[in-house]
């Protein structure tokens, strides 16, 4: 004989971001965003290795250039400011509006130490006459690693305007739905960084 099942025992309570079709659609569109924003670093990418191969036209090395120590802070930063958005995303799922607001001033300050540490580190270069023109390579790092530093930079000052709508409005499908897809662009962010430090930072010095 079949026993009466419970409608919550077979179906799973989605997300508040997920239940409205409207916001649902344009999280799908978000990622296509994403997608194209992949493209673009990997052109940049692209590029960066093809320069780098030819340092022996003008200008440092990569091995003469490079400083690990800063690049190993910012990526520390970095990646302690994804756990941290993770857990904004994890207190708006449980309904935490203070929490949610909390974690992500957090992941704002660790994302101005990291912009903070790049600019100190770009300054650097700068002052000993390794400018953004001074040879092809150096203009494909810049580009590079700047490009996605003014992401991370978008990123702060939208964390901030989630910070008061949320702060205003509470946790809505629209709110939430803005959450998630900042979670999104932030871990994307985290995912280039490891890829700029593996193959610009961590290259250079073999």
């Amino acid at each position: 004989m079949n026993l009466p099942v419970e409608p919550n025992a077979t179906q799973t309570k989605l997300p508040l971001e997920f239940t409205d079709n409207h916001e649902s659609l344009k999280i799908l569109g978000f990622w296509s965003f994403l997608a194209t924003d992949l493209l673009l670093f990997a052109s940049l990418f692209a590029v960066y290795a093809v320069y780098q191969s030819r340092i022996g036209m003008a200008g440092p090395s990569p091995d003469q250039l490079f400083k690990l120590g800063p690049a190993v802070v910012e990526t520390l930063l970095l990646l302690t400011s994804s756990f941290t958005c993770g857990l904004a995303v994890y207190e708006m799922r449980h309904g935490h509006k203070t929490g949610t607001i909390a974690w992500l001033i957090v992941t704002i300050l660790l994302g101005i130490g990291f912009v903070t540490t790049e600019i100190r580190e770009f300054v650097s270069y700068i002052a000993l006459g390794d400018s953004w023109h001074h040879s092809a390579f150096l203009s494909a790092f810049f580009t590079l690693v700047g490009t996605h530093g003014a992401h991370v930079s978008f990123g702060i000052l939208w964390a901030i305007t989630l910070i008061i709508q949320l702060a205003g409005r509470g946790l809505t499908t629209i709110t939430t739905r803005k959450m998630y897809m900042f979670a999104l662009y932030w871990h994307f962010l985290d995912i280039i960084w490891v890829f700029i430090f593996t193959v610009v930072y961590l290259n250079g010095k073999i």
